[in-house]
C-alpha cells in the first residue's frame, strides 16, 4: 500500500480543524450578548449620562473579556516559518509547507498546513494540542501522537517540549503558564469586585480593585517574561529554516489592558482626592447631605425652618413671654403690691 499513494497505512488522516478556539469564541459570544443586553436597555438611561455609562459598560466589558481570553489563549508566544522539509518517517518524500508553533500559558498548539495544501495525494493541513494543565499528562499525549504517527514537523516541535527533553522548555514555560495563569485569576476577581463596588456609594474602594487589576495583570506578565527567560533558547530547525519565537497578540493586549486598568484607577483616585462630589455625579450617586448643606436651603427644601439663621428667620415679636404671663397675674389678683405698681 506504499507503494500507491506513496503513504503508509497506520498514519490517521488530518484531524478536522475548528475556525477558532471553541473556548475564546465561547467567552467572545458570553460578553457579547452582555454588551447586546446592556445596548437595549441603554435608551432607559436619562440625559447625558447616557454616553458615560455606554462607555464605562463598554471598557468593563473589554477588560474582563480580555483577562479571560488572554487567560485561555495559546498565543503568548508564537512563531511560524515556510520550509521544505521530511513530511514523514521512513519515507524520503519532501513537502512544502508553514510550520506555526503557539505557546500558551497552559500549552502548545503547532499547525502545519501544506503550500499548496493538497501534496502526495493527501490534504496537509494538522492543528495539534499538547497540554501541560494541572491533571494533564504532556509525556502521555506525546506518546499517543507517537502512536497515531503524526508528521514529523509535528512530532519534532512536540518533543522539544517534553519533560525529557534536554532542552528544558517543558518545564520553563510550564512555570510561567503556572503562575501567570494564577495571577490572570486574581486580576479577574478584582475586576468582578471593582464592578461591584463601582455600583455603590463607595467609589474609593472600586478605585482601588481596579487599579489591583492592572497591577495583577502586568504581574502576570512579569511573571511569564522572567520564566520563560530562565534558560537559553533552545533552537528549532525545521528544514532548512529555523523556527523563531516572539511576544504573542495575547501577551501584548494584555499589558495594554493592565496599563489601561492602572491609569484608570489612578485616575479615579486623584479625582476623589480633589473632587469626590462630582465623582459620585459622574457615576450617578447622590452626594449626600453634603451637597445639601451646601446648597441653597431655600431652593433644596430639606432644612427644618428652626435650624435656619436669624437673619433668614422671620422677626421675633417684642413681648417677651414672662410680661405676657404678669400681666395675666395682676388681672386676677389686683390688690398685691406688684401690680399696683
Amino acid at each position: 500500500m506504499a507503494t500507491f499513494g506513496h503513504t503508509f497505512p497506520f498514519y490517521a488522516g488530518p484531524k478536522p480543524t475548528f475556525p477558532m478556539d471553541t473556548t475564546l469564541a465561547v467567552i467572545i459570544a458570553i460578553f457579547l450578548t452582555s454588551l447586546i443586553i446592556f445596548i437595549i436597555i441603554l435608551p432607559g438611561i436619562r440625559g447625558k449620562m447616557r454616553l458615560f455609562w455606554m462607555l464605562r459598560v463598554v471598557t468593563s466589558l473589554f477588560i474582563g473579556a480580555v483577562i479571560l481570553a488572554a487567560n485561555f489563549s495559546s498565543e503568548w508566544s508564537v512563531g511560524q516559518v515556510s520550509t521544505n522539509m521530511s513530511y514523514k518517517a521512513f519515507s524520503s518524500e519532501w513537502i512544502s509547507a508553514d510550520v506555526g508553533l503557539q505557546i500558551g500559558l497552559g500549552g502548545i498548539n503547532i499547525t502545519l498546513t501544506g503550500t499548496p495544501v493538497q501534496q502526495l495525494n493527501e490534504i496537509i493541513n494538522y492543528n495539534e494540542e499538547f497540554t501541560w494543565h494541572l491533571g494533564e499528562n504532556y509525556a502521555e499525549e506525546y506518546a499517543e501522537a507517537l502512536e497515531k504517527g503524526l508528521p514529523d514537523p509535528v512530532l519534532y516541535l512536540a518533543e522539544k517540549f517534553s519533560p525529557n527533553s534536554p532542552c528544558g522548555l517543558h518545564g520553563q514555560y510550564r512555570l510561567a503558564g503556572h503562575y501567570t495563569s494564577a495571577t490572570l485569576w486574581v486580576a479577574f476577581l478584582c475586576w468582578l469586585l471593582a464592578n461591584v463596588m463601582l455600583s455603590m456609594p463607595v467609589l474609593v474602594y472600586g478605585s482601588h480593585m481596579l487599579l489591583a487589576t492592572g497591577i495583577f495583570q502586568l504581574l502576570g506578565l512579569f511573571f511569564f517574561s522572567m520564566a520563560t527567560s530562565l534558560t537559553p533558547p533552545c533552537p528549532l530547525r525545521l528544514g532548512s529554516a529555523m523556527l523563531h519565537t516572539h511576544r504573542g497578540p495575547a501577551f501584548w493586549i494584555t499589558l495594554t489592558t493592565g496599563l489601561l486598568c492602572v491609569l484608570l484607577g489612578l485616575a479615579m483616585v486623584v479625582a476623589h482626592r480633589i473632587q469626590p462630589h462630582r465623582l459620585k455625579v459622574l457615576f450617578s450617586q447622590s452626594v449626600g447631605e453634603h451637597a445639601v448643606l451646601e446648597g441653597n436651603p431655600e431652593e433644596v427644601g430639606f432644612l427644618s425652618p428652626r435650624y435656619r439663621s436669624t437673619a433668614e428667620s422671620p422677626e421675633p415679636q417684642d413681648i417677651p413671654l414672662s410680661e405676657a404671663s404678669s400681666k395675666a397675674h395682676c388681672e386676677e389678683h389686683p390688690r398685691e403690691p406688684n401690680c399696683a405698681l
